[in-house]
């Protein structure tokens, strides 16, 4: 019979999931000597060990990734376990874990303020990541829901559109195709454009639509955040596809203008995701609730 403790379980999963002592150590805010004896003591348990090291690097065993799978299965049954019970005790108090890709940050905060007004007593743990960072916590079960422009692939998640999320091609007013009309895709394939990183939602939407044209997608300078890329078609170095969501403030005090570029905008949607199989506790229920049934409506309203 095994005789381990869930805290063993949870520094080794930690271990296990970062492939090493230190940073679980760093994210569990513990010394790596007590990562490395709750690790130890665990393995003595379980009669086998659960990792080997090859040169700098540790991998886990056979052992190792049995318990693993295992291990994460229980913190998952605990946290359900935790969300029903927050559910018995209403919306009095609670931890609602949420994960936005960067663009969302310029609505979802406002969405934000009115739910938490509505009910005081919750605590908002909210994270700002990239899509590749977001569909791993996905993966991992580390949130209760996200929020993204580009639902995932996988089957075993869930996405539900609640917001349109149109993306418009933007450029300096002072651009020549500034005061076109009608303009067509082609007319810019010779434009220099600024990008986000491989792998973003609004990426993948704008190299699709131009494949489907039969032009090549633009090149031109990565950046890793919206505000970079529109600083710098602000500044002339040339133009880009972003949402119309994140050019609010700019197009009112007109530093950017929305080019009349043929097939844009981008007629896409913002998702609210969630593991499928996941029992949403109280508070992540109301949320998801409260983004399908009011966001669309608060936010129009909140822009006239």
């Amino acid at each position: 019979m095994l005789h381990l403790t869930l805290r063993q379980l949870k520094v080794f999963e930690s271990v296990a999931r970062n492939g090493s002592f230190t940073r679980a150590a760093e994210e569990l805010h513990l010394s790596q000597p007590a990562v490395s004896m709750q690790v130890k003591q665990l393995e003595e348990s379980v009669g086998l060990p659960l990792f080997e090291q090859l040169g700098k690097k540790i991998y886990l065993t056979d052992a190792g990734r049995e318990m693993h799978h295992y291990s994460r299965e229980i913190g998952r049954q605990l946290l359900e376990a935790e969300s029903v019970l927050e559910e018995m005790r209403g919306l009095q108090r609670g931890k609602l874990v949420i994960s936005m890709v960067s663009n969302a940050n310029y609505f979802i905060p406002r969405l934000l303020s009115v739910f938490c007004q509505r009910f005081p007593g919750i605590t908002v743990n909210l994270d700002v990541a990239n899509r590749e960072k977001l569909l791993k916590q996905l993966a991992d079960n580390e949130m209760d829901l996200g929020i993204m422009g580009q639902p995932p692939e996988e089957a075993d998640s869930v996405a539900e559109p609640f917001l349109d999320n149109p993306l418009v091609v933007i450029a300096p007013p002072s651009h020549p195709l500034a005061a076109e009309q009608h303009i067509p895709v082609a007319r810019l394939e010779g434009e220099t454009f600024l990008l986000r990183e491989k792998g973003s939602g609004t990426r993948i939407a704008m190299e699709r639509i131009f494949t489907q044209r039969g032009i090549t997608p633009p090149k031109g300078m990565e950046m890793s955040t919206t505000e970079a890329v529109k600083q710098a078609v602000a500044a002339g170095m040339g133009l880009a596809v972003v949402s119309l969501h994140t050019v609010g403030l700019e197009l009112e005090t007109g530093r950017l203008a929305v080019l009349d570029v043929e097939d844009f905008p981008i007629l896409r949607h913002w998702y609210v995701v969630y593991r499928k199989g996941k029992r949403l506790s109280g508070v992540a229920q109301a949320f998801h609730d409260f983004l399908l049934n009011e966001a669309k409506k608060m936010l129009a309203e909140s822009s006239t």
